[in-house]
């Protein structure tokens, strides 16, 4: 990863850690969103999925789709653009590079794990312990702030390579 990356998400880290955690959940979910985008520089997915469009799912209602949806416009991961896919149900849960599993679907997280286990597809949520369930990236609150989980395994299960600068910026790694 060169310097520019590696500086980039120090500062965005740094910056979104220094805000305290507001209950507001639009403001939330924009910081996740920014978490989502900055993510996918960090995780490398195989060859045959880095053509044509990237493709961030999102399970269940949640102020993240808007979130995404309207980063999306500004940015792009290389070549590739955005595309943000709100599935309604798990059975509709397709191929997709990253899918964000809002926390009033959780419950449902071991179907979304069996359903995208023939895809390369980094599972992301946002409840307390699901990062031992299946999930490669957890959000959570750590001192009033945004931070998140890594589940190494998990990740490379579905194929997928993670960068230790990423790494670095967990709260927690498995």
């Amino acid at each position: 990863m060169n310097r520019f990356y590696k500086l980039g998400l120090a500062l965005i880290i740094l910056v979104i850690s220094s805000y305290s955690f507001i209950s507001d959940d639009g403001t939330n979910a924009h910081i996740k969103a920014t978490f989502i985008y900055n993510f996918t520089r960090y995780i490398e997915w195989p060859a045959e999925y880095k053509k044509g469009t990237f493709i961030i799912g999102v399970l269940g209602e949640t102020r993240m789709w808007q979130e995404l949806t309207t980063m999306k416009q500004k940015k792009s991961r290389g070549n590739q653009p955005f595309q943000i896919t709100k599935f309604s149900s798990v059975n509709a849960v397709n191929k997709c590079h990253m899918i964000f599993v809002a926390e009033s679907r959780s419950h449902e997280l071991g179907l979304v794990v069996s359903k995208v286990k023939d895809f390369k597809t980094l599972i992301i949520t946002e409840q307390s312990g699901l990062i031992e369930k299946g999930s490669g990236i957890n959000f959570v609150i750590n001192n009033n702030k945004q931070g998140f989980e890594i589940n190494r395994s998990s990740i490379k299960e579905h194929g997928l390579s993670l960068s230790s600068n990423l790494v670095a910026f967990a709260t927690v790694v498995k």
